[in-house]
């Protein structure tokens, strides 16, 4: 054997070149190596210099694409912990298509920031990440979560590791998820909302903007420490087309002593298109009823309002017509002495007639009218909901069905 020094410090041993089995070399100073303790690195092929260290395959190709297989999820629930993220999107990556690599799960690593509500999931492939990025929004344990890459991913880099996009052909619609939208609670169809009365819940302001549909994504806005409303919140609903409609519709409101302003996120107010006119001028019945239920110290009057009982189209033939007011004062009457049963229709000309959809009970009493309201609100007819609430004596008087 012989020692050839190739730099201060540095030596390098060499054997016999034509029978080079199992040699370690040594540094002078150095404690000697312990077998076993670097289980990854292995020693190169006999004939090579089987001394030195090298990392495997497999193992510098993860490192390399770490970067691009790795999703950041952020706001995730308290309950939420690494298997249960782990499960959760392996089987939604297999759910919609997602997996590329082979049979088995996604996921191979968990890494949660319980404190910060978010998580690292490391996917097997770069373009599996890439499909998991379509997932921004989904609903995680009753709460949508954001997907986005991580701080270090390397757009130039990964696109030479694999896909940069999602799979176009991904079947999203099979965890409920729209293709080519922006998810949860970002991009155009972003809905601010702000003029928050503080004392609304969660709840209330759920209910007065599921007026127009479900809604994908929705966020409440709340002081960190106190955990209190901030008078604003953010939504995105799942049929996109209604985003406009309830911006005007809701923009404007008066909610206590406070005005609602309604916009899209990232832009001003937006006028609806000509043919939502119909569906907007319904949404803003509603939610002036809405407002009602909604409105501190409401108190109980002789006149109900029920809506989600008729359509307008119930309403034009006059035989038909008939028959739902003879059905509607059987019905109510059974709650108490019942006055007055109004139900606006349509205009034969086709123009916007206030009230339409709406059935209005007068009882000689709060106590008819409230066992009326106790014992319809919330009942099936005709597979839709019942809403009833106390209507303003002076309003009907006046035949001002709007409010």
């Amino acid at each position: 054997m012989g020692l050839v020094r190739l730099q201060p410090g540095t030596i390098a041993c060499f054997g016999s070149l034509t029978n080079i089995t199992s040699i370690t070399c040594q540094l002078p100073g150095t404690n000697p190596a312990i077998p076993g303790l670097f289980p990854n690195i292995f020693p190169l092929a006999t004939g090579q210099f089987g001394a030195l260290p090298v990392m495997p395959v497999q193992a510098m190709t993860q490192q390399a694409t770490r970067h691009a297989r790795r999703v950041y999820v952020g706001g995730l629930p308290p309950t939420a912990n690494e298997q249960s993220v782990a499960t959760y999107f392996s089987h939604v990556m297999a759910a919609i298509g997602g997996n590329t690599a082979g049979p088995g799960d996604a996921v191979v690593n968990v890494y949660i920031n319980h404190e910060k509500k978010f998580a690292f999931v490391e996917m097997r492939s770069v373009e599996e990440a890439s499909n998991a990025m379509a997932l921004d929004g989904i609903i995680f344990e009753g709460a949508p979560v954001k997907v986005r890459r991580p701080s270090d991913y390397n757009p130039s880099l990964a696109a030479t590791l694999g896909p940069s996009q999602p799979n176009p052909n991904l079947n999203l619609a099979a965890v409920g998820l729209t293709a080519g939208s922006a998810g949860g609670l970002e991009g155009p169809d972003r809905i601010f909302v702000g003029g928050l009365p503080y004392y609304f819940t969660e709840t209330q302001i759920r209910e007065l903007l599921e007026t127009f549909g479900p809604l994908r994504g929705f966020d409440l806005v709340k002081d960190r420490e106190t955990g209190n409303s901030k008078g604003y919140a953010f939504c995105v609903y799942q049929d996109l087309s209604v985003t406009d409609i309830a911006c005007a519709a809701l923009n404007g409101i008066k909610m206590g002593d406070k005005t609602l302003t309604v916009r899209r996120a990232n832009q001003g107010a937006s006028q609806p298109k000509p043919e939502q006119e119909n569906v907007l001028l319904h949404a803003q019945q509603q939610i002036a009823l809405q407002k009602l239920i909604l409105q501190p110290g409401s108190v109980a009057t002789k006149v109900v309002c029920l809506t989600q009982v008729v359509s307008p189209d119930e309403l034009k033939d006059d035989d038909d017509y008939q028959d739902i007011l003879e059905d509607m004062r059987e019905e109510c009457g059974k709650f108490g002495a019942l006055v007055n049963l109004v139900i606006p229709r349509p205009k034969p000309n086709g123009e916007p007639s206030p009230g339409v959809g709406k059935v209005f009970l007068e009882y000689a009493d709060t106590d008819g009218s409230s066992k009326a309201r106790s014992g319809l609100n919330g009942r099936k007819f005709g597979g839709n909901q019942v809403m009833a609430v106390f209507y303003p004596e002076n309003k009907f008087a006046q035949g001002d069905y709007e409010g």
